[in-house]
C-alpha cells in the first residue's frame, strides 16, 4: 500500500509553461495554423506531461498484462481458459498481433503474468509476478481479496519504476486473458452507472444467446457484490482482474513519472477507469488510441473525457491499438521538434492584410 500511497502523491497537473511554449512553436512552423489537427494536439498534451517545451520519444514500451478469470466457469466467452496460456506462448515467441505492431513502432513488449491458472515454463521474456491462478467467480463472490486489488496495482507500479530508470518515454498498456471483457464491462457498468447492456459486448465472438447470458451473469455480479463506485479498490476487489489491476498501476505509475500512457482498448479503458479513480489527475496522462468495437468503450472514454485518435474496428487487445498510437504520438512530437519555423526556412508568413 505505501508504494500506491506514494505514487498517487507524486502524480501532478501538466506543465501549463512547458504546453504554451510548445503551443507558440506549433503557430510558428511552416503551415497553415492548426493544419495538423489531432497531431498538434497531441504535442502540446505531451509537452505538458513531460514538462519539456520540445519533448522527445524515444525509448518505447507496451506492457501486456495477462491473467485469467474465474467467471469463465459461467459459460461466458467462446473461447477455453486454456487459450490464456497459449497465447503466452506466442506472445514470447514474436507471432502475436502485438509483437508485429510492436516491431514496426520500435517499441518493447513486456509479458507479464500476474495471474494465469496454470504454471508457465520460465523464459528470458516473461515477468512473472503471479497473484493467484486466476481470479474468484464474480458471479458468485468478490474474484479478489481487498489486499490481493492493491498487489496487482503495486506490479504495475513497479514495472514502470523499473523501466523509467532505464528511460522510458513513453508507455502502452496491453492485455490478454479469457474473460476479461466481462470484467471489464462490470466495471463500466459500476463506475459510469450505465446499464449492463449497454456497455457488454460479444468479447472474442459469442452469440446473441451468449450474449444474453453474459449480460445475465454480470448484473448477478453486480446484485451478488455491490460494489462501492465511490471507492474504486473495492470495484476492482469485487468485480476486477489482476491484469486489470495491473494495468492501473502501470497508469498510475506512469503519471507519477510524468510518463504518457497510451491506452489500448476495453480492459485498458477498464484500468483507466480504476485509476482515475484513485487519482483524477491520471486522466491527463492518459491519451487514447482508438474506440473499440466493444460497445462498453464508448461509454469509458466519454467518462474519462478522452477523444481517441483512431477508430479501426479493432478489438483484440494485447496492445495492438495502443502501438499504433505510439506512432501517431512519436509522429506528433516529431512534428513538433524537426519541422522548420517560417523564420528558419525563409518562407513567408500569412499576410495580415487580409
Amino acid at each position: 500500500m505505501k508504494a500506491l500511497e506514494q505514487a498517487l502523491r507524486e502524480i501532478k497537473p501538466l506543465d501549463k509553461k512547458a504546453m504554451a511554449a510548445a503551443r507558440a512553436r506549433q503557430d510558428t512552423l511552416t503551415k497553415p495554423l492548426g493544419s495538423l489537427g489531432r497531431l498538434e494536439e497531441l504535442s502540446i498534451k505531451l509537452a505538458g506531461i513531460r514538462g519539456e517545451p520540445i519533448p522527445r520519444i524515444n525509448h518505447k514500451t507496451i506492457v501486456t498484462m495477462v491473467a485469467d478469470h474465474g467467471v469463465v466457469a459461467e459459460g461466458i466467452s467462446a473461447y477455453p481458459q486454456a487459450v490464456t496460456p497459449q497465447m503466452v506462448l506466442n506472445f514470447l515467441h514474436g507471432g502475436a498481433g502485438i509483437n508485429v505492431l510492436a516491431r514496426h513502432v520500435g517499441a518493447k513488449v513486456i509479458v507479464v503474468d500476474i495471474g494465469v491458472a496454470s504454471d508457465l515454463q520460465p523464459h528470458p521474456g516473461l515477468l512473472s509476478k503471479k497473484i493467484a491462478y486466476g481470479t474468484s467467480d464474480m458471479a458468485r463472490g468478490p474474484a479478489m481479496s481487498r489486499e490481493q486489488a492493491i498487489k496487482s496495482i503495486e506490479v504495475g507500479l513497479e514495472i514502470v519504476e523499473k523501466e523509467a530508470k532505464k528511460g522510458l518515454d513513453i508507455v502502452g498498456t496491453g492485455d490478454m486473458g479469457i474473460g476479461n471483457t466481462t470484467s471489464s464491462a462490470a466495471i463500466a457498468s459500476a463506475i459510469t452507472g450505465e446499464k449492463v447492456e449497454k456497455v457488454t459486448g460479444r468479447g472474442t465472438g459469442i452469440d446473441d444467446k451468449q450474449l444474453t447470458h453474459k449480460v445475465e451473469t454480470i448484473e448477478r455480479a453486480l446484485e451478488v457484490n455491490k460494489p462501492n463506485a465511490d471507492d474504486t479498490l473495492d470495484v476492482l476487489a469485487k468485480i476486477g482482474g489482476f491484469e486489470i489491476g495491473g494495468l492501473s498501476g502501470v497508469i498510475l505509475g506512469a503519471a507519477a513519472h510524468r510518463i504518457p500512457v497510451v491506452i489500448d482498448g476495453f480492459i485498458s479503458g477498464a484500468a483507466a477507469l480504476i485509476a482515475a479513480g484513485l487519482s483524477p489527475g491520471a486522466k491527463d496522462y492518459l491519451i487514447a488510441s482508438h474506440c473499440s468495437v466493444e460497445i462498453g468503450h464508448k461509454a469509458i472514454l466519454k467518462h474519462l473525457g478522452l477523444k481517441p485518435i483512431l477508430d479501426l474496428e479493432l478489438r483484440l487487445g494485447e496492445g495492438t491499438g495502443a502501438a499504433l498510437g505510439i506512432f501517431l504520438v512519436e509522429a506528433a512530437a516529431r512534428i513538433l521538434a524537426e519541422m522548420a519555423t517560417f523564420a528558419e526556412a525563409g518562407v513567408s508568413e500569412k499576410s495580415s492584410d487580409n
